[in-house]
């Protein structure tokens, strides 16, 4: 097992440790190490209570975005380990993505052991899997989850559309496991999703669920300097009007077909709105061929796969970049007034912390879910009326979407929704706040905890 910095020190014999000390597992893939980092600030900033942030060799090499810089700018108090690489050759070439991630996980779980006895001092889920025998997908009756609005079948995470996959019984007996643990730490603010929480609140004292303690949003906040202020696409926004550009990205992982990716650039030129649009190599297999880094075999440019002359009929209007962009300062800027998204969570939190309504356009895992939530709260919903994969949505149906966010009634609607979630979310984390007042309760549980630990050892 590597480690990226030195573990804490050992008490000298006779003393014991007067802090809690916190494990942090974060799943592979930047778009979860990012907010669980965040987590392990607020954790030791708490006091008297230290954090070791784990995450995955699988995946968490500088070619898959893995956030070196960001950890090193950790505070001494966070230590951080990495699991040792696990195999996955033996997976097929077109294993899903939540198969390869739960692979790693289940894979590393010895990995997991050795570090938590090594650092430690001595001393629900299935219900439709059991209830229904036919594809998620083709439910008869809409799926209803405490809290939350009635489901599509179809809208179920991915690897519930298949029950021969290995990822749906991988998927099934996490969410039975789910339920040993003490409680659930949740990257969420109650104005966000009042309903679920209330309804999590209500079966856990049944005795149903585990606490779930909602102590969220954690987001990246703006940089000052440095390379992202530099990035020219925000001196682009610097001479565009207030509220006046849709900003187009599908996140670290999403990505496009050959045919989408032309549909969406016509349906962005008919729109006439203005744009700026990230542009990833597209891929004919996999809309997730982004998460685990560039890996895409390509050379060349990405906006080499735009429709011939898209770039300069739309020059003045949009600017289509390669691969990256700066979001949060992107989404900060006065000039953007809305977001095409695929709805990962944490663009949706970018997205809710600078008040810009949303465009949900989901490609895979929970974001149809995420999808149907934003619809209400924060803006409108783009999804193939389909039930597989592989419908692709037409330029005119992309274009009247997004006439219709930055111009059209409901967008004006969904404009002032975002800007009342935007106050909420900064609410949250006020001193008296629902998401401060939650995170505070499990620090006081691990303190608690680990008084605990000090006084059995000490009476032995």
């Amino acid at each position: 097992m590597g480690t990226d910095s030195e573990p804490a020190p050992t008490p000298a014999p006779g003393k014991q440790p007067a802090t809690a000390h916190v494990v942090l597992l974060a799943s592979p893939g930047v778009g979860h190490v990012l907010p669980m980092a965040e987590l392990a600030r607020r954790v030791v900033a708490q006091g008297d209570v230290t954090a070791t942030l784990v995450t995955y060799a699988n995946f968490s090499s500088a070619g898959h975005g893995f956030p070196s810089a960001l950890m090193a700018t950790l505070p001494p108090s966070v230590s951080t380990a990495v699991l040792p690489e696990v195999p996955l050759d033996d997976l097929p070439a077109n294993a899903r993505i939540e198969t390869r991630i739960l692979t790693v996980v289940e894979r590393s779980l010895p990995n997991l052991r050795d570090l938590l006895a090594s650092s430690s001092p001595p001393g629900g889920g299935g219900g439709l899997d059991r209830t229904t025998t036919c594809e998620f997908r083709d439910l008869p009756e809409p799926v209803r989850l405490p809290g939350c609005v009635p489901l599509r079948g179809a809208d179920l995470v991915d690897p519930l559309q298949d029950r021969a996959d290995p990822a749906y019984h991988f998927l099934v007996e996490l969410a039975k496991r789910y339920l040993l643990a003490d409680g659930f730490i949740v990257n969420t603010f109650d104005a966000m999703e009042h309903e679920a929480i209330a309804a999590f609140e209500t079966l856990s004292g049944k005795g149903v669920y585990p606490p779930a303690y909602a102590v969220g949003p954690f987001s990246r906040t703006c940089s000052s300097g440095g390379e992202k202020a530099e990035h020219g696409c925000l001196r682009w926004l610097d001479e565009q009007p207030d509220g006046s550009v849709l900003y187009v990205c599908f996140g670290s992982g999403g990505t496009l077909s050959m045919e989408q990716m032309a549909e969406l650039a016509a349906g962005l030129e008919a729109s006439g709105q203005k744009f700026l649009w990230v542009v990833r190599f597209p891929s004919d297999k996999d809309r997730s061929a982004s998460f685990f880094g560039s890996g895409h075999g390509h050379s060349d440019d990405p906006l080499s796969y735009l429709p011939e002359g898209f770039v300069e009929r739309t020059r003045g209007v949009g600017l289509a970049v390669a691969e990256w962009a700066p979001q949060v300062e992107v989404l900060s800027h006065r000039a953007v007034g809305g977001f095409v998204s695929h709805c990962g969570w944490n663009s949706t939190l970018e997205a809710v912390a600078a008040g810009v309504p949303m465009l949900a356009w989901p490609l895979y895992a929970e974001q149809r879910v995420n999808a149907v939530m934003l619809a209400e709260r924060a803006g409108l919903a783009l999804r193939p009326r389909g039930k597989n994969d592989d419908v692709v949505v037409t330029r005119e149906e992309v274009a009247a979407a997004m006439t219709e966010l930055m111009v059209g009634e409901k967008g004006a609607a969904a404009r002032e929704k975002a800007r009342e979630l935007r106050e909420a979310a900064a609410e949250a984390w006020a001193l008296d706040g629902t998401s401060r007042k939650a995170f505070e309760a499990v620090a006081g549980e691990w303190k608690k905890a680990a008084a605990a630990a000090v006084r059995s050892r000490g009476a032995s």
